[in-house]
């Protein structure tokens, strides 16, 4: 069994990571198994139901090959190592499972010697636990840049989830910041990945890599703008079906390096892109909708109020008459409460008392909706802006303290808008 130290070393080393969340895995248990993943998915997030959910998210090993200035496993930074074999990270996963401390693993590791090598290790581990120690329990697996293809595709045949981190958002940070590493090396086994998703290549097994694939981006190591983030995380979702890009805030690690800034993103940048990416994915907005590729997000404001208040001249919008899409780009109306309103308002006209009873955000969709021919907003732009920053500003205060409270949670935090 793996020492308290190493524990402490390789579980630490991993906190960085964030692209794992709830996934909605239906990996089931067979006889005499352990673990059971078909319910919610398993990671350190919350369910559609509310619950918190974890999983062990360690490192195999923190001895990394690579140099990345942006990143604390870096080989120059002087740092404790340890490294557990597969039989370790077995016995760890089993015992801890069995004492209902996880409910699943999210594994990864720095390149100790080469790509290949770490990703046959990172294999074996999965492969042992699935048919050695029948663990039929949530697995997420970051895969390794560079690896063979065959490593990886084996790879899918055994894990719920892969990942593959973008990391910086353009290839000249890459360069500048990471220059072991490319986009292309990266981008090739999500290519990979999605081409054996999509075609089924494994019909007799639960099907490839059922919970999908994600990324994940830093915020702030690099000069990209939030619009340029937006469009890349588009274009991702588009060519290979991702099921989440997320967003981790760059904390400083590297003080001595003048490539790097001395200061956090901050979580509100973080938290604005991640409603941004609640409108790509849910919402039926563009990148290009929501913020120029030439600048970041509004503090000020989320991004759909953002948008409402560039584009007065849509609204308001009678809500007894407008269609779904159109509801749901008026800020404070979420998807749910698009379509309440749609099912309500087939027996009654609506007015502004029933949308409270719907759970309509009054405070902001008041300015932008009449309902029964009624409007109650503000009629003067500037007071509808300042009435909409305070309101944020106040959320915003307790969210953040929140996230900050509660780690769990820091980087995956997402909402009805």
């Amino acid at each position: 069994m793996i020492d308290a130290q190493r524990l402490e070393i390789l579980t630490e080393s991993a906190k960085y990571d964030v692209s794992c969340s709830s996934s909605g895995s239906r990996h089931k248990n067979g006889n005499g198994g352990l673990g059971n993943a078909s319910v919610g998915g398993i990671c350190h997030s919350f369910t559609a139901d509310g619950r918190c959910i974890s999983l062990l998210k360690i490192l195999m090993s923190n001895r990394c090959a690579y140099d990345c200035q942006y990143c604390v496993n870096r080989r120059s930074n002087d740092i404790p190592r340890a490294s557990a074999t597969p039989d370790e990270l077995c016995e760890l996963v089993v015992a801890f499972y069995k004492r209902n401390y996880i409910e699943g693993l999210f594994l990864s590791s720095a390149v100790e010697r080469s790509p290949d090598r770490t990703m046959e290790l990172l294999l074996e581990t999965v492969i042992k636990l699935r048919k050695q120690y029948a663990f039929n329990g949530y697995i997420h697996l970051k895969g390794i840049p560079n690896a063979d293809p065959l490593l990886i595709e084996r790879a899918g045949l055994y894990v719920d989830r892969m990942s593959f981190n973008i990391e910086l958002p353009s290839e000249s940070s890459l360069k500048l910041l990471a220059p072991q590493k490319n986009k292309a090396s990266i981008i090739r086994p999500m290519r990979q990945l999605s081409s054996d998703i999509l075609r089924e290549k494994y019909p007799k097994r639960r099907h490839f890599l059922p919970a999908g694939q994600t990324t994940q981006m830093i915020v702030g190591a690099s000069p990209e703008t939030d619009g340029q983030i937006l469009r890349l995380s588009e274009n991702l979702y588009d060519a290979f079906s991702l099921k989440r890009v997320y967003f981790s805030s760059y904390v400083p690690v590297n003080f001595g390096n003048t490539n790097l800034p001395t200061k956090s993103a901050g979580l509100l940048r973080e938290h604005r892109l991640y409603q941004a990416d609640w409108l790509l994915r849910f919402y039926g907005f563009s990148a290009s909708e929501i913020v120029s590729e030439a600048e970041n997000l509004a503090e000020e404001y989320d991004p759909k109020c953002a948008w409402a208040l560039a584009h007065m001249e849509k609204f308001p919008v009678e809500v007894n008459t407008a269609p779904v899409e159109t509801l749901v780009r008026v800020p404070g109306i979420g998807i749910r409460g698009a379509y309440r309103i749609r099912e309500a308002r087939k027996y009654t006209a609506l007015n502004f008392d029933d949308l409270k009873k719907m759970r309509i955000v009054m405070k902001r969709a008041r300015h932008f909706i009449t309902a029964n021919g009624k409007f109650y907003g503000e009629e003067h732009f500037g007071r509808i802006k300042s009435l909409l920053a305070a309101q944020e500003q106040s959320e915003n205060a307790e969210q953040l303290s929140f996230l900050k409270e509660n780690e769990i949670v820091q980087s995956v935090l997402t909402g009805e808008l």
